[in-house]
């Protein structure tokens, strides 16, 4: 099969790291933003957008809030599917997989590394909650500051989700809409992949 140019290679993480370096000089915004779609408890997909933080050897991973709405259904069904996309490039990677909790030193570290008001701003929201007003917001980040100083801990309901996935497609336009689409797909038994190229 020819998977040439963009697409050559046996690791699909590398690819994803690959594209994501390509696009952060040139994306106007977050280059790493995806759109996490997740199913509630009635079946109903629901998608939002979220930072991917790390492309690790075999998976990927972002932090969030265990209460928020994503975390409870992710913590109900284990499993998750992103897109990220970029218009700069006009390539896109699609990943579906199975999601564990990332609570260890890593999670800490990436929280120590986030501004001090966005440490205290994770203790303050109850994400996804109904909310009076902003003002109870900014004043809850207030009492935080004050319970918390200047080094606050990492909020045990607050850390990192990791998405292993069983499914890859890495996407890139073509003329005339002959797009380009290959599907890595875990083999079974945890072998290796098996990539398909997939009509446009």
């Amino acid at each position: 099969m020819d998977r040439s140019g963009i697409f050559a290679g046996d690791d699909p993480f590398a690819i994803a790291r690959a594209w994501l370096a390509e696009a952060a000089p040139v994306e106007p915004n977050d280059p790493n933003a995806i759109a996490l779609a997740t199913v509630d408890a009635d079946g109903l997909p629901d998608v939002r957008m979220v930072l991917l933080k790390e492309i690790e050897a075999d998976s990927f991973v972002f932090y969030t809030n265990y209460d928020s709405a994503k975390g409870r259904q992710i913590a109900a069904t284990g499993k998750a599917a992103f897109v990220l996309h970029w218009k700069s490039l006009r390539r896109q990677i699609r990943v579906r997989g199975t999601v564990s909790r990332e609570e260890g030193p890593q999670a800490d570290a990436y929280y120590r590394s986030r501004a001090l008001q966005s440490r205290i701003g994770a203790w303050a929201s109850q994400q996804s909650q109904p909310l009076a007003s902003r003002a109870a917001l900014v004043a809850e980040a207030g009492r935080m500051a004050l319970r918390h100083g200047t080094n606050p801990p990492r909020p045990p309901f607050w850390g990192g989700l990791r998405i292993v996935p069983v499914e890859i497609e890495f996407w890139a336009d073509g003329p005339f809409r002959l797009h380009d689409r290959f599907r890595w797909r875990r083999a079974p038994a945890g072998g290796g992949w098996d990539v398909t190229r997939l009509n446009p």
